[in-house]
């Protein structure tokens, strides 16, 4: 596969890994496994709108930071994963994949991006 080929693919990845991740925070904080009704724990899914213009823009600066920020999403996804029980560990863990997989992207991205030496 050509280098810009991978780099549209981990930037899409990108993308698309964060606004299902996104929608995954608002749906399970706001619908589907609250915490305790009326919790504003979906507060939580904000933060990922941050770094969204600059992945949009293809910045590499911004896919570096992001790279360590999404670390916070997956932690949140180990520590509900091994300590909650029912739709809440299933819904976690779906937040560590889709973690994983920003990391990944934006690694690579990162990578492929940056300049020859």
């Amino acid at each position: 596969m050509k280098a810009a080929a991978l780099i549209r693919l981990s930037r899409n990845g990108t993308v698309a890994g964060m606004l299902a991740l996104l929608a995954l925070c608002l749906l399970w904080e706001a619908w589907l496994a609250p915490l305790r009704p009326g919790s504003l724990l979906w507060i939580k899914a904000l933060p990922l709108l941050l770094p969204l213009p600059g992945v949009l823009r293809g910045k590499r600066y911004t896919y570096q930071w992001l790279s360590m920020y999404i670390l916070l999403w997956f932690i949140e996804g180990v520590m509900r994963g091994w300590s909650d029980i029912g739709t809440i560990r299933y819904l976690a863990l779906v937040e560590v994949a889709l973690s994983v997989w920003i990391f990944v992207c934006t690694v690579l991205y990162s990578r492929l991006t940056r300049s020859p030496a």
